[in-house]
């Protein structure tokens, strides 16, 4: 597969900071964020996370902008409407004839397991007190969290992240799974389609993060070599064979230069001149991680 063929992936070269992390040091984080661009604005939604003497994921951001760099908030919602122990990554979809859908990712207090709840309103602005509906449940096997969601004329798509529950200690790893869905809400799981590879960057782990490409279906994908490395995850590329997403080995695994190395959580966001911007949560010097974005 020849390189050139392939989308741009972000690199640290060029990034600049959107979002600081909340505090100095490792569990500071502002990220997890995805990010449309609609009649020339962009529109923004991160997880802040504390360490986790602090309360780890305690609040959701929706915020806008002009230029992709300056944002000013909107919306915030805190975990404690939702009974949640902690977010990780949203999602904020404009939705026809309804007006924008927050979906969150949601952890279950006093467990590994996660579940993904939504909420639905005319505005951004208006999300927190919009209607909200659980999307997916997970169960006593498996945790679910992280989507990725786009519509179209063919109805809906997710990539979803997945956590084994069934052997304690191990909950951190992690497969994509794909799902369809004619209204955003009611999924069917079309199976899974991305998971980690022995001895490999990615052994312990690979999420899809954002798709970059559709002819053939082109994702990038965040993973991670061992448990260790939980929460520092790198990025790579990987394309759709027919049936699965199969890593490009050309291209990553893509990592900040800074502390732990988590360059991870990419978003894509298509620009009307052919460039991509991206946005992807990236490690610091002092070990917090900030919200940045790079052009490519």
């Amino acid at each position: 597969m020849p390189v050139q063929t392939l989308p741009p992936v972000p690199t640290s070269d060029g990034a600049e900071v959107v979002v600081l992390a909340p505090g100095d040091g490792p569990g500071n984080w502002a990220g997890a964020a995805s990010a449309v661009l609609v009649d020339g604005t962009y529109w923004l939604t991160y997880r802040v996370r504390r360490p986790l003497t602090e309360g780890r994921g305690v609040t959701v951001v929706v915020a806008r902008s002009s230029d992709g760099l300056a944002f000013t908030q909107v919306a915030e919602v805190h975990r404690d409407s939702f009974g949640c122990e902690s977010f990780e990554r949203p999602v904020l979809v404009p939705v026809p004839d309804l007006g924008w859908r927050l979906y969150l990712s949601c952890a279950t207090y006093d467990s590994k397991h996660w579940w993904v709840d939504s909420l639905t309103a005319p505005t951004p602005e208006e999300l927190p007190a919009g209607h909200r509906q659980v999307v997916l449940t997970g169960d006593e096997r498996t945790a679910v969290k992280d989507p990725v969601v786009t519509h179209g004329p063919d109805g809906w798509e997710m990539w979803l992240c997945c956590h084994p529950l069934t052997e304690p200690g191990h909950e951190d790893r992690m497969t994509s799974r794909r799902l369809t869905s004619d209204d955003g809400l009611a999924w069917t799981d079309r199976g899974e389609v991305l998971a980690g590879r022995p001895g490999a960057w990615d052994a312990r782990g690979a999420r899809v993060t954002a798709i970059v490409g559709s002819d053939p279906v082109t994702a990038l994908y965040d993973g991670r070599a061992d448990a260790a490395s939980n929460w520092h995850e790198t990025t790579g590329l990987a394309r759709w064979d027919g049936e699965r997403l199969v890593p490009v080995d050309e291209v990553g695994p893509v990592a900040s230069p800074h502390s732990d190395g988590a360059w991870r959580y990419a978003a894509a966001v298509p620009l009307p001149d052919g460039r991509t911007r991206f946005y992807v949560e990236a490690a610091r010097p002092d070990g917090a991680h900030d919200l940045v974005t790079v052009v490519r």
